[in-house]
């Protein structure tokens, strides 16, 4: 049981533009998940080539490389760091207690991830999250000096490991990749039905066959795409934002944020042409030039969306999409898994099946009629209820106690 004044963040203390920044990143990360819940990502490239809408699909796969890949996510996580600093914080002010608290949070959350990974879809990035929250407490101290220094230390270190595995030839990933393959030739998934598999499965437990070996592919991204190392970075950064509350008063930083914004896109845009070129095309530079331009284009592209938003908010903050966007964003627990689970019943063999049929445009199409769809939802589930489904379930598990769902 909890003591004392631990209790969740009341609705009455939230930002509204921290909420709708949190809408608009699970937006974004519907955009770049959807592919691979459709299939489409795992199709040869002569499978695609072949699809009806093959053209236009070429188009997007370059647009999406541009402006949704790595973009979303780098926002998403620094939201993520914004709300760890606002909890450890209340961790720091509550002594021993308030950070034990804070790790049964993380804990829950990871397990939350486990279960995400595991049963629904291996794409899964809480769990990752939890952990990497786990070790942000370690930096409370720093100064704020000392917090950016850190943060551009985590962001530059994946450009020196992949330099330095590409020169030796070696491949972090090697033991999970072959422990994928042990488990695909246990279940019979081969190079040829593996784009097909969760089409055609007709049972649940095919789609848990494939969910197994698919854990084992995200322990290879993790590693291959140093995301740790990348996570913690952005969390660094969201959790010097949050420390200094630079998202309150945002009237009196409009300058900073015009910087922000204008120096993002100035960099972002055109390094992100290159990014999305080299993407589409194979890396032709090796993947150590590729981490060198998702560092130099995705990150300042996640922060120039942000400041841009501000921007936007400052300027007309009682707009209507701002309530739109903040809805879904106060129940990102529940409909980054809603997400996942509207794309199984959507594309995989126990439910619609449309899965491997679909084109890239069709299917962001799909994406954002499932985005479009969950912002009714949570508008509507909020006008009764404090929390999301899942946010409900994971307070009471955080604090111990069984929490007031419905509002008086």
């Amino acid at each position: 049981m909890v003591k004392g004044n631990s209790l969740p963040v009341k609705p009455s203390e939230r930002y509204i533009i921290l909420d709708a920044l949190r809408g608009f990143a699970l937006l974004g990360v519907c955009l770049a998940n959807y592919p691979e819940f459709s299939l489409y990502t795992f199709q040869p490239a002569e499978t695609a080539a072949a699809m009806p809408s093959a053209g236009i699909d070429r188009v997007v796969r370059f647009l999406q490389y541009m402006f949704i890949d790595g973009k979303f996510y780098t926002l998403f996580s620094l939201l993520f760091g914004m709300g760890f600093s606002i909890i450890i914080s209340h961790a720091a002010q509550r002594g021993g207690g308030g950070f034990k608290l804070f790790y049964r949070r993380m804990a829950v959350l990871a397990l939350i991830g486990f279960i995400h990974l595991m049963f629904i879809w291996s794409g899964d990035i809480l769990m990752l999250y939890a952990l990497m929250g786990m070790v942000l407490p370690l930096f409370r101290n720093v100064s704020d000096r000392g917090l950016l220094g850190w943060a551009a230390f985590f962001l530059l270190l994946p450009v020196v490991v992949d330099a330095t595995t590409q020169a030796l030839g070696v491949r972090l990933s090697a033991p999970a990749v072959e422990a994928q393959w042990y488990y695909c030739g246990k279940y019979g998934i081969t190079e040829e039905n593996f784009g097909y598999w969760l089409r055609d499965a007709d049972s649940y437990r095919e789609v848990f066959q494939f969910l197994v070996q698919g854990a084992l592919v995200r322990v290879q991204e993790f590693v291959d795409g140093n995301r740790y190392f990348k996570v913690m970075g952005l969390f660094i950064i969201g959790y010097y934002v949050g420390r200094r509350k630079l998202y309150a008063g945002m009237a009196a930083r409009k300058r900073q944020l015009r910087k922000l914004a204008a120096a993002g896109f100035a960099l972002g845009v055109p390094l992100s042409v290159v990014y999305a070129w080299s993407a589409v095309n194979g890396h032709p530079f090796g993947m150590s030039a590729h981490t060198v331009l998702y560092l130099v284009s995705v990150y300042p592209m996640g922060f120039a969306y942000a400041g841009c938003l501000c921007l936007l908010y400052v300027k007309a903050e009682r707009a209507a999409v701002w309530r739109w966007l903040a809805a879904p964003g106060r129940m990102a627990l529940t409909n980054y898994i809603g997400q996942s689970v509207a794309g199984m019943f959507i594309f995989y063999g126990i439910g619609a099946g449309l899965g491997a049929g679909v084109g890239l445009a069709a299917t962001e199409l799909v994406a954002l009629g499932v985005f479009a769809l969950q912002t009714l939802f949570s508008m509507a589930w909020l006008r009764y209820c404090q929390f999301g489904p899942l946010e409900w379930v994971w307070r009471m598990l955080n604090y111990g106690k069984r929490l007031r769902l419905l509002k008086q």
